[in-house]
């Protein structure tokens, strides 16, 4: 597994799918249709992903950091 950021290229609106997509070893594709999926269901998925891409780092600035 890799570590969680935000890739530079193929991310769409913050890249927090494309990252745990990364992460877990599937597309991000698959990753933005359960994300989509999810937002059907009551809870607080728009606040998770703002709270997460606040989170992840961008890659290019993981990258300076090590």
């Amino acid at each position: 597994m890799t570590a969680l950021a935000r890739p530079t290229n193929g991310r769409m609106i913050g890249g927090v799918c494309a990252a745990l997509a990364r992460r877990f070893g599937t597309s991000a594709t698959t990753m933005r249709v359960i994300f989509v999926l999810s937002c059907l269901l009551p809870g607080p998925q728009f606040l998770l992903y703002i709270a997460l891409w606040l989170l992840f780092p961008s890659e290019d600035k993981a990258r300076t950091a090590w």
